[in-house]
């Protein structure tokens, strides 16, 4: 028998186009196409009118950038949407009749057939997409790819979450006005927040997204209900998200309580093999992973694993990520290569 022939098929022209190229998330995926295995024919950066003509760095040549509305889709087989809400609502839709799009925003997140994926956890939904496949926000993510593989093996009832999470997940503005306040600080100059409700500077801001009618913000609810879709309807989830003065990396103090009694030493056992995660958990001085340590690198870390003491059956968590890369664009490119493979 010669069944056991894996047959490599190249998909020809592997066009790919990133939406939103000159952002922060945008710049993220370029860098990771660098050294992703898929393989690129073309590269196409688009982004607003007042970006076109700049030149970006990709593989050894010089790419211009192409104004979306003059970018035709069908140049591309797989698209990246990297621009927010706004665009995704006006553009997905129309450029998903030409392309295969993996939207960042949250537009598209909860829409019942859109596929919401984190490829280290769900990749079998990847089958039903029509044309659209949604990336979940970046703190679902790392949450729920540490979340799996102890919902599998204990299954979990309730989730409390806090986020500690960086200012470059609202954006390239919102990575200056810290850098300015914290200038101004030092000059004791006037300080003015556009981008945020308060001062961000040596702050926490409890509020990341608007209000619902709950209390919650958009932010807690997203993470609840991408929670929901991604791993099990059932388990309870509830957030609160904080924004704090940090560049880079989303940090999350995680309570997590199980039906079955658990010993530390499986779950850290599993944490270890499960794809994409590692653990770093000593119990003394810097013996776990900072928002500073994670930046730049791909996995999801988990430290300060310890027993709920009021609860035998709940276990508590520090959980931290690059939100640019795991949480945006490192995923993304991910679901591309999944996506490839069901192809081949």
């Amino acid at each position: 028998g010669c069944n056991n022939i894996k047959i490599e098929v190249r998909i020809r022209n592997m066009n790919l186009a990133i939406i939103g190229a000159t952002g922060n998330v945008g710049r993220k995926t370029i860098e990771i196409l660098e050294n992703s295995k898929i393989k690129i024919d073309k590269l196409f950066l688009v982004a607003s009118k007042k970006s076109a003509g700049k030149k970006i760095k990709f593989k050894n040549q010089n790419l211009s950038v192409v104004p979306l509305e003059k970018f035709d889709f069908s140049k591309a087989k797989i698209s990246f949407f990297a621009a927010g809400s706004q665009i995704a609502k006006k553009w997905v839709k129309k450029a998903s009749k030409k392309t295969i799009v993996i939207d960042n925003s949250k537009f598209f997140r909860m829409k019942k057939e859109i596929p919401l994926v984190v490829p280290e956890v769900n990749p079998e939904t990847l089958k039903a997409h029509k044309n659209i496949i949604s990336n979940p926000n970046c703190s679902t993510i790392q949450m729920v790819m540490v979340l799996k593989p102890l919902h599998k093996i204990y299954g979990i009832k309730r989730v409390i979450v806090s986020t500690y999470q960086a200012v470059s997940g609202a954006g390239k503005s919102s990575m200056d006005e810290l850098l300015n306040q914290t200038k101004k600080f030092f000059t004791k100059k006037k300080i003015k927040s556009k981008n945020f409700t308060k001062q961000i500077a040596f702050n926490a801001i409890p509020h990341i997204d608007i209000f619902s009618e709950d209390g919650y913000t958009k932010e807690e609810m997203k993470m609840i209900n991408e929670t929901k879709k991604i791993l099990d309807k059932n388990i309870n989830v509830t957030a609160t998200c904080v924004r704090i003065p940090v560049m880079v990396s989303h940090a999350e103090s995680v309570n997590v309580e199980f039906e079955k009694e658990y010993t530390l030493e499986k779950v850290v056992n599993l944490l270890n093999n499960a794809d994409g995660c590692k653990v770093v958990n000593d119990q003394r001085d810097g013996g776990y992973i900072t928002q500073l340590d994670a930046e730049g690198k791909d996995e999801t870390f988990i430290s300060r694993i310890r027993v709920d003491n009021t609860n035998k059956k709940a276990i508590n968590l520090w959980i931290v990520s690059d939100n640019l890369l795991r949480g945006a664009a490192l995923n993304a490119v991910e679901i591309a290569e999944a996506y490839i493979k069901t192809k081949e």
